[in-house]
């Protein structure tokens, strides 16, 4: 594992975001297409947690997202941001906070 500096891991930007909308993209198997609320700012993010977590199971969760990430295109969608998440086996798990917290907070 390489390691970096403390001032290379502060430069990323966790908050917590709620997950108010959330839809299949069809021609993926993995990939779901999320809005994402950050505070005041809706996100759309793409992830790959479609055999873990069906779109309409998603809606309301608070999950962890890297917010300064860079915009990037996956099969024609934009994603702006990403999610958190750790396997079980096959299994995908999103990260979450163990209570609600505000939309936007933080994570230090």
């Amino acid at each position: 594992m390489e390691k970096i500096h403390f001032d290379e891991f502060k430069k990323i930007e966790l908050r917590v975001g709620k997950i108010i909308d959330a839809e299949d993209i069809p021609e993926s198997e993995k990939l779901v297409k999320l809005k994402v609320r950050l505070e005041s700012e809706d996100r759309q993010i793409i992830a790959g947690i479609k055999k873990s977590y069906p779109p309409s199971t998603l809606i309301g969760k608070e999950v962890i997202v890297v917010a300064n990430l860079a915009t990037r295109t996956m099969i024609g969608y934009e994603s702006d941001g990403m999610l958190l998440a750790t396997r079980d086996g096959d299994d995908i798990v999103l990260l979450r906070p163990e209570r609600d917290v505000p939309e936007g907070s933080s994570v230090s």
